[in-house]
């Protein structure tokens, strides 16, 4: 299992959000760039970064993306990536993957637009989870089924999703392993987990149920664990 440390920023800086919600930041470092370099000395192969204002206002930060690739880490990015024109801007400013979720959720011609323009190994899907349905726009909407989101992203080719649990998001209570299985019943090609990770045991208990990878946050910031542990304790779970 591939564990993927997570840079999300607001206003500039390196922050946590608990539930998605802008009124609970904890910021963290002022500087995403350099936060992403740390992650890389400390073992990451990959980086999951989210720029939380595109995401809120579909207008995502081109500069926060070449400064991000200036660190020379293999980055994904999320935020605000919506259509083929801002996914193709977001590659060629550096990312190795885009995180798509609004599109995902809600336009299937869009997403397979996206899917053509970029390549769909270049393409996650974000199926982030509140009550059962999958949200986009900032987990401000009503969301759909999951069922019909993950139907969607297959049929465009992707491989890849992205699995948050909405309520879990940055509280430090643990992984939805029974969301997670729910979506690898349906699901069989590669699953991020994300939310609630707080602890070694957890990336144990997430590696033992097959995800492909998982995002961690919060846990890292607070010094729940390092990196380094967590890289180490899926290679002792083989």
């Amino acid at each position: 299992m591939l564990i993927i440390p997570a840079v999300d920023v607001l206003d500039g800086a390196v922050v946590r959000l608990r539930r998605g919600a802008f009124d609970s930041k904890t910021v963290y470092r002022d500087d995403p760039a350099a936060q992403v370099a740390e992650f890389g000395s400390q073992g990451a192969s990959m980086v999951h970064v989210v720029d939380l204002q595109g995401a809120r206002t579909g207008e995502p930060s081109i500069g926060l993306w070449r400064a991000i690739a200036a660190s020379d880490i293999p980055f994904q990015a999320g935020g605000g990536i919506r259509d083929a024109v801002v996914a193709e801007l977001v590659i060629g400013s550096g990312a190795d993957r885009v995180v798509v979720g609004t599109a995902a959720v809600w336009d299937r011609k869009g997403l397979g637009e996206i899917v053509a323009a970029v390549g769909p190994e270049r393409v996650v899907a974000a199926v982030d989870v509140r009550d059962g349905k999958a949200l986009g726009a900032a987990w401000d909407d009503e969301g759909r089924p999951i069922a019909d989101v993950l139907a969607g992203v297959a049929s465009v080719g992707i491989d890849t999703v992205l699995v948050t649990s909405v309520v879990r998001d940055g509280m430090l209570s643990g992984p939805d392993l029974e969301l997670l299985a729910a979506v690898a019943q349906s699901w069989p090609e590669k699953i991020i987990a994300s939310g609630g990770i707080s602890s070694l045991a957890d990336l144990a208990g997430l590696d033992r149920s097959g995800v492909w990878a998982t995002i961690v946050g919060r846990a890292l910031y607070q010094q729940e664990f390092t990196l380094t542990e967590a890289i180490a304790t899926v290679a002792d779970e083989r």
